[in-house]
Formats: C-alpha cells, structure tokens, sequence
C-alpha cells in the first residue's frame, strides 16, 4: 500500500509573539514532524546553528536560488532575505512525513496558494502593548529595527483572519497546549 502525502503546517505570529518556543516545544513532543528550515541571509546570532535554525547564505546565493526557483515562498524584510526551500517541502511530504514551517505571514499565505492543503496556525499577542513590551525584553533590535518590527506586526496582525486556525499567546502553557492539540488533530487525522 503506498503510503499518503505528508500534511504541511505552517506556523507565523509577529516578532515576539512567542512562536519559536511553541514550536520548540511542538518538535520536541511530534518527534516526526520535519522542521522546515528555512533560508536567510541575516547573520547568525550566538546561539544559532547552521541548518538546524537556518540555513545562513550569501545575497548572492540566495538571489541565485531564487533565479532556479529553489524556494516555494520566500521574502526580502527587515533588509535580508528570508525563504522556504521546495525540495525540502516535497521530498518529505512526498515520502509521507508531515512539514512544519515557521514562517512569515506572507510566506505563509504564498504557501497556501501552492499547497491549498496546508494548514496555516496564527499565533497572536493579546495586545499590541504586550507585544512591544516582549521585544523590548527581548533586546535584539536597535530602536530603528523596533519601530520595523512594530509596523510589520500591525500589517502581519490584520491579516489573521486568512489562516485557518488563530491562537492567542497570552499565557504561554496553555498557548503550547491548543496548538499542540491542533497538530494532533492534522497529523494524526487519518485515525480520527
């Protein structure tokens, strides 16, 4: 019997929302989810790996690959490049292991429009004021990046209403909680 298609997820929220942590924790309790690493010609920061947070390329590189049309969604923001590999999205889905991307609003809406399929997971602040309050925390970005930031999570944030399913950050156990219910109910719809 062949075995079916993968299922692809994919997971956006503005800056410090708390997605990457949701998702940590979505990898580590889905074991056999593939994590789809995505490309970037930002730097590296301290504590991340090649291919494991991403995939760290030149300009060149990266606008090469785009020209060989190597990426299924991919973005320039924030001065850097940012995209999804399509081999990395067919060759598993194709093999029957389900995706999971974190990735950009719009890299998740151009996402869809390739694979209808998809199922994109909207995590949001509960406010605007919170969510300033986390990147200030955070201390990654000069205040010119924090006003960007800002400004691309008040477009990113009116745009919640195209993804399948929305949850609220507003307690991070619980936010872990429904989205982890959610996969199960994607990943393991065939025994439902």
């Amino acid at each position: 019997m062949d075995k079916q298609r993968g299922e692809i997820i994919a997971i956006s929220a503005p800056s410090g929302t708390g997605k990457t942590t949701i998702l940590k924790s979505i990898l580590q309790d889905f074991p056999e989810l593939v994590f789809s690493v995505s490309a970037t010609t930002r730097k590296k920061r301290k504590f991340e790996k090649e291919g494991v947070d991403y995939f760290f390329l030149s300009e060149n590189e990266f606008e090469k690959k785009i020209r060989n049309s190597e990426f299924v969604e991919w973005e320039k923001f924030y001065d850097y490049y940012y995209g999804t590999y399509k081999s990395l999205i067919e060759d598993n889905i194709n093999k029957g292991n389900s995706v999971i991307a974190e990735i950009d609003v719009k890299g998740a809406l151009s996402l869809k429009k390739i694979y209808p399929q998809a199922v994109l997971i909207f995590i949001y602040p509960p406010s605007l004021e919170e969510l300033e309050s986390r990147l200030k925390k955070r201390k990654t970005e000069d205040e010119e990046e924090f006003k960007k930031r800002i400004e691309r999570a008040k477009m990113e944030l009116s745009q919640k209403d195209k993804f399948d399913c929305c949850i609220e950050n507003n307690d991070l156990g619980k936010a872990i909680l429904e989205t982890e219910s959610l996969i199960k109910k994607i990943i393991h719809k065939e025994n439902s």
